[in-house]
């Protein structure tokens, strides 16, 4: 039986029998998990129904995982899992585009399934804490970045941006003016079980480019030092 402690997990993937196993390990390690085998009834559940985190398979019928997420981050920052049959570095570069907090390929074992799922909760519950010491907002020209609501706004217009995202640009923003390497990045913004690669940092700095209407070669606020890492430009020192 769930309680209000416990951490609702939908699952979404249309093989029944890979879902039975989820299920039955997830809740034994104390996670209720409610389990679907379409899109389209995913999103629908998501609407009706409070969720803690979302477990999402790219490959199904119909709707896929990409367009599930799609229709998701249009109304909701809810954690989600991507899981991949095929382990294609395509798909993680596309789900972490689209919005997605992780990607893990279905071959990975239960561990590191729930290792994975844990980090992405501890992450969520840390964000929507208050910080125990005031941060102030840090302002770079038009770009105001919340640390005490995890917001960002471009004039007065707010950005929408994945978890990831905000702590990317968060952790450039408050280091303006210095160029921070990839290696810093993920020191700064992951957990230590929390697997993530070089890689997965140009893909945020590319969507935050997108987002901020930034243009790479003559950028206002990301700059990219080839083989050292990156910076948000300090227009008072640039």
């Amino acid at each position: 039986m769930s309680s209000a402690t416990t951490p609702r997990i939908l699952l979404v993937d249309d093989d029944v029998e890979f879902c039975s196993l989820v299920t039955d390990y997830l809740t034994s390690m104390g996670f209720d998990v409610h389990a679907v085998h379409r899109g389209n009834r995913a999103l629908e559940r998501i609407t009706d129904e409070s969720w803690h985190a979302v477990v999402l398979d790219v490959m199904m019928p119909g709707m896929d995982g990409f367009e599930v997420l799609k229709e998701i981050r249009k109304t909701s920052s809810l954690p989600v899992l991507m899981l991949t049959g095929r382990g294609d570095e395509t798909d993680v570069i596309v789900g972490l585009e689209v919005g997605a907090d992780d990607y893990l390929p279905k071959t990975a074992s239960m561990r590191e399934l729930l290792a994975r799922l844990r980090a992405v909760l501890r992450r969520t519950s840390a964000a929507a804490e208050a910080p125990s010491d005031y941060e102030p907002d840090v302002v770079v020209g038009e770009l105001r970045i919340s640390p005490s609501t995890r917001a960002a706004f471009l004039g007065e217009e707010a950005v929408e941006l994945t978890p990831v995202e905000f702590s990317v640009l968060y952790v450039l923003g408050r280091d303006r003016g210095r160029v921070k390497t990839r290696d810093a990045l993920l020191r700064e913004i992951r957990d230590r079980d929390y697997e993530v690669s070089d890689r997965s940092i140009d893909v945020h700095i590319s969507s935050l480019r997108k987002k901020l209407g930034d243009d790479p070669k003559e950028p206002t606020f990301l700059r990219t030092y080839r083989s050292a890492g990156y910076m948000l430009i300090d227009p008072d020192r640039d």
